[in-house]
């Protein structure tokens, strides 16, 4: 089946930027709970997220940041005024960009190359800028313009609306499970990014037992027991280009 593919569209926390960079930031103000706070108010900020879009309640993704991570802090005891707050969650404007990423974001030129993200408009600005990705990227959506998170299909609409071009025209890829369902349930062509080996993980439990980042990997780095898989699954984004290179295979 040959495809002529028009858009690559990437996930941004967790597929070209690693969340797990905020962790210093986290340490230097909570030592010895870094670890710990990091993984909690990730999974909490996800969650929020689909709260506020299944109540139509919704809040941009920094102030859901800052209630999550609020959460967090409280949940451990831990103290934070406002400002400190601010400071922390600051930490996700400048989380660093996989090694993989701008080779893989080069490579694909001339091709559309574009961000959907559940971050705010600022958010990613400041997140694209300050890591150096933003040139090599055509178009940054977020679904703000949308009051919509992923994996809400109206949140997905928007590639469509913006970069004008069909969904089965389109490339989408993550490394979040819940993104992966979302995309390939509304249409689009998926290639999950399988960055953690979830089978050396779980064989290593029997001997290291579990810590905060062994949950954190279980829960968000499988792919989903549904019945919306990825159509690829590479270990990184280095194979994406050579995956889509030419002539489509057959699949």
């Amino acid at each position: 089946m040959n495809q002529n593919f028009k858009a690559f569209v990437f996930d941004a926390y967790g597929t070209l930027y690693d969340v797990r960079s905020v962790e210093a930031t986290v340490e230097a103000a909570f030592p010895g709970r870094g670890s710990l706070i990091t993984s909690v108010w990730r999974m909490k900020q996800l969650e929020y997220s689909w709260l506020v879009t299944l109540m139509e309640r919704y809040e941009d993704f920094w102030s859901l940041t800052l209630r999550s991570l609020d959460y967090t802090l409280r949940l451990l005891n831990l103290r934070a005024d406002s400002q400190l707050l601010e400071d922390i969650a600051a930490a996700y404007l400048d989380l660093k960009p996989y090694g993989d990423a701008l080779p893989c974001l080069e490579r694909l030129h001339p091709r559309r190359r574009a961000i959907l993200s559940n971050g705010s408009p600022s958010m990613l600005s400041s997140l694209t800028t300050n890591s150096g990705l933003h040139p090599f990227l055509d178009n940054i959506l977020s679904v703000d313009s949308k009051q919509s998170y992923k994996p809400a299909p109206n949140a997905y609409s928007l590639v469509e609306e913006e970069l004008g071009v069909t969904r089965d025209k389109v490339v989408f890829i993550s490394s979040n499970g819940f993104d992966i369902c979302g995309a390939k349930s509304f249409g689009f062509t998926v290639v999950r990014v399988a960055r953690f080996n979830v089978a050396n993980i779980t064989e290593g439990l029997a001997h290291s037992g579990t810590d905060e980042r062994v949950f954190y990997t279980l829960m968000r780095g499988n792919a989903e027991a549904l019945d919306y898989p990825a159509d690829f699954t590479v270990r990184s984004l280095a194979e994406i280009p050579d995956l889509f290179s030419g002539q489509e295979r057959e699949r």
